[in-house]
Formats: structure tokens, C-alpha cells, sequence
């Protein structure tokens, strides 16, 4: 059993970095590595929806040279692997804030979505900026934009708000176990899978392992 929508919260990234005596930023060009390599095994493997959780609206509050370091590379790779992301028949969305990213982080994301929206193999949402909680709100007052009455108003009309699906399976790396923040209405009933490597040292075995575990429990959703 394979989910359809698998996310996975990128944590670690610092930490071994840290450990190795290098800077944060080797962590994260080391991350981002390790992302290019589970999103082609998750296609591989049949999972239809993907969400990377890459920065959290708390993000913000880290040291702005790395703040700009990594928002830096995000459009790098938004830029650089255009075309291959073109080519692989993969979606490529962006969900979170993003109106407070930089203008020329902006202009790249529209590019790489416009360019990727007809492709149906796989859809991978990058979370910038993100945080679940934010989310809601953005549900709520899209809602009250919408002039839909109270009474007309049921999880189905907040689930069509959401920037995103439910997840079926959330994999969070680098030790700690708990979801901070991330598609917290659509994780609801998710499986939890916590795995003790960094993310820059989990590899597509760790993804099967992964796997392979959630393909071992049995969903009751309540019930």
C-alpha cells in the first residue's frame, strides 16, 4: 500500500551541518540534494502528492544571512531544474505566504508552476512560509470573502479552502517527534513515521523503510 499523499517534514538540516563542523549552509545545499532524490524515488514509488515542508512562517525569525541563503536557494532550484522538472511530468506547487517572499522568488515560482501545470504524474508542493495554523486562517477569510452563509459551512467547504489535500502519511527526520505546525487540519488522520537521521542523510532505503512501515498499519480513521 502505497499513500496517495505523502509529506515529509525536512528537519536537521543545521544539526548536521553542526556536527560535521560546517556551516549552516552546507546543510541545507546538503538538504536540498537529499530532496531532488527522494522526489524522484517518491515518483518511482506511485505517490501522486508530495509536500516538503522547506520553511516555516517561525523560520523567519533565524539569522537574516541565513534566512537569505536559503531563500537564495530555492530559487536557484526553482531556476536551474525548470526543465528537468518540465521533462519528469511532475507538478510543481508552492503553498504558504507568498507574498512574503522576496519579488524575485516570486516571478521564479510562477514560472516553474505556469511551466508544470499541465504535468499529472506526481504533484510536489513546496511549503514556504508555511505554517498550518495560517493556513486555517487563510481558509476562514477566504470563506468570509466568499460570502458563504454560516449555516452552509462544513469541513468540506474548509477542506476546499486548504492550500492543500489530506496527507496520508507525514515522515518527520532528525529525531524529534512531533509535527510543528505542518498540515495540521489535513493530518487529522494521518500515519506518523519519525525517522532518527537528519534529512541530509536520509536516503531512498530510509523512504522504503518508511514505507514498507505504513503499509504495515491498518487506517480505521476513527472508526
Amino acid at each position: 500500500m502505497i499513500p496517495y499523499h505523502l509529506g515529509i517534514i525536512l528537519d536537521g538540516n543545521r544539526r548536521w551541518a553542526k556536527e560535521r563542523g560546517l556551516p549552516s549552509f552546507e546543510g541545507h545545499r546538503k538538504g536540498l540534494e537529499t530532496a531532488k532524490k527522494i522526489i524522484k524515488k517518491c515518483k518511482e514509488k506511485g505517490i501522486k502528492v508530495l509536500t516538503l515542508f522547506v520553511f516555516s512562517t517561525e523560520n523567519w525569525k533565524r539569522p537574516k544571512i541565513e534566512v537569505n541563503y536559503l531563500i537564495n536557494l530555492a530559487k536557484m532550484a526553482f531556476t536551474n531544474d525548470l526543465k528537468e522538472l518540465q521533462d519528469s511530468g511532475v507538478r510543481v506547487r508552492v503553498i504558504g505566504q507568498r507574498e512574503k517572499l522576496p519579488a524575485s522568488l516570486q516571478k521564479s515560482i510562477e514560472k516553474v508552476e505556469e511551466s508544470t501545470k499541465d504535468n499529472k504524474e506526481m504533484t510536489v508542493n513546496f511549503a514556504l512560509s508555511y505554517g498550518g495554523r495560517t493556513e486555517i486562517v487563510q481558509a476562514v477569510k477566504n470563506i468570509i470573502k466568499k460570502k458563504i452563509p454560516p449555516e452552509k459551512i462544513n469541513e468540506n467547504v474548509i477542506k476546499e479552502n486548504l492550500w492543500t489535500s489530506d496527507v496520508d502519511l507525514v515522515i518527520r527526520t532528525g529525531k524529534e517527534q512531533r509535527i510543528s505546525n505542518f498540515l495540521i487540519w489535513q493530518a487529522a488522520y494521518s500515519e506518523l513515521y519519525f525517522s532518527r537521521k537528519y534529512w541530509p542523510d536520509f536516503t531512498e532505503k530510509d523512504l522504503d523503510l518508511a514505507l514498507q512501515e505504513y503499509s504495515r498499519r491498518q487506517r480505521r480513521f476513527g472508526q
